[in-house]
């Protein structure tokens, strides 16, 4: 028979092991389980740094969410989505370039649908203009933060030192590089993307045409490319910019670039130094040969989108990360104009409750807001072939290995083996 003192003990230990139990399930019932999501975008240092600080805003609203922040260079982050879309391995948030909806969802598929967590984003801060550039198919794939154009930014301090006013016409750029030159200082530069727009915005004023119709096929001739390079070429022959090829950032900072040409989002990525060494820069109005006619020939863009992986395993977390992201003051305190001016509703009454709607990155947003000609941008237009084949037919031309109208024929013909063109 089992001895009393031994009962005892056991019937000690159950009482142990009962409470034991009741206070762990207690822990755990108290406890919220932790879900972790993954949030992915492209910057700079300073974009990193104030974006992951909006991220611990965000976790310590939401304590029961993680957020895994992957993030990189441009170059970096456009390739590796390339792989993480193929294979469906893409952040459950992430930032895209407006490109990619055709690319990565031509049928609406290929990112998950908004407008079924339109329960927790609130897109009444977005006009449905607005929503209409995330749009594939019908379906909402993505939202736009803010509007893009390439803009021109002026060294006013260097302009006005040889007695030139901020430029209005292309004939402007020639006039200032008469004398600049002799102190080897350009008026304008610019990266290869940039002044292929540039170019293109020339060409369709004097052609009175536009370089997509509205079936997306190329309706350029080949005689407009020829105008186009003659252009490009009479830029660079005349020292009004550096060959694409010899564009150098720094060059910027010293102010032997006076003129940049660039996204409105990129202002302050370019003339952050300048600004901080006292220059004046100021966002000019599109060229034209007539300035009444400024803004003709040239494109708006969002600047940026946010998505949500159809893969996500999480729609409502990442939904609560995106909305803050795109409508919360925590996260617009941060970012400010950085990425040019919000176009969500609650934000951009924040921002100017605050006095944050000002700097070379809201003027340049301001030109480009108030300027009704410029047309929304066929993405199709930035496709890198397109200005490297550009940018090759050109230097055939500066190093005479072909005549502009040789080069402009090869170019229209390298272009109708790849795309669409009016014949």
């Amino acid at each position: 028979m089992i001895g009393k003192k031994l009962l005892a003990a056991f019937a000690a230990a159950a009482v142990m092991l009962g409470t034991s139990s009741c206070e762990e399930d207690k822990t755990v019932r108290d406890q919220k389980v932790q879900t972790t999501i993954s949030l992915s975008w492209w910057g700079n240092d300073s974009r990193n740094e104030y974006t992951l600080e909006a991220v611990k805003r965000f976790e310590e609203l939401h304590p029961d969410i993680k957020v895994k922040c992957s993030y990189s260079e441009w170059s970096g982050y456009e390739a590796r989505s390339r792989v993480q879309m193929i294979s469906g391995t893409e952040a459950d948030v992430m930032q895209i370039n407006v490109g990619w909806l055709p690319q990565y969802s031509p049928d609406g598929t290929g990112y998950y649908d908004l407008e079924k967590l339109s329960d927790t984003i609130d897109l009444s801060n977005f006009s449905s203009e607005m929503l209409g550039y995330g749009r594939r198919n019908g379906v909402l794939n993505a939202i736009p933060i803010a509007m893009n154009a390439e803009t021109v930014y002026i060294n006013n301090t260097v302009w006005s030192k040889y007695g030139l006013s901020v430029p209005k016409t292309w004939e402007d750029f020639f006039t200032a590089a008469k004398v600049m030159s002799k102190d080897g200082v350009y008026p304008l530069s610019g990266a290869s993307k940039s002044l292929w727009l540039f170019c293109i915005a020339y060409t369709e004023q004097v052609s009175g045409r536009q370089f997509f119709n509205d079936k997306s096929e190329i309706a350029f001739t080949a005689g407009d490319f020829k105008v186009m390079i003659d252009f490009y070429t009479r830029l660079v022959n005349e020292n009004v910019i550096p060959k694409i090829e010899d564009f150098q950032r720094y060059n910027i900072d010293s102010g032997v670039y006076a003129g940049l040409v660039a996204w409105v989002s990129d202002a302050l990525n370019y003339f952050k130094e300048p600004i901080a060494a006292g220059s004046e820069i100021v966002a000019a109005d599109y060229p034209a040969p007539d300035p009444a006619d400024s803004g003709s020939g040239w494109y708006a863009k969002p600047a940026t989108l946010y998505a949500v992986s159809r893969n996500t395993e999480h729609p409502h977390e990442a939904a609560l990360l995106l909305d803050f992201m795109l409508n919360s003051k925590e996260w617009a305190e941060l970012q400010g104009v950085e990425k040019g001016i919000p176009i969500s509703t609650a934000v951009r009454n924040y921002l100017d409750s605050t006095g944050k709607l000002s700097g070379l990155q809201y003027e340049a947003s301001r030109v480009m807001e108030q300027n009704t000609k410029i047309q929304p941008m066929n993405s199709v237009i930035e496709d890198s072939k397109l200005y490297d084949s550009f940018i090759a037919a050109c230097d055939l031309v500066l190093f005479d290995k072909a005549t502009s109208q040789e080069a402009a024929q090869q170019l229209f013909d390298g272009y109708a083996e790849s795309y669409a063109v009016v014949k």
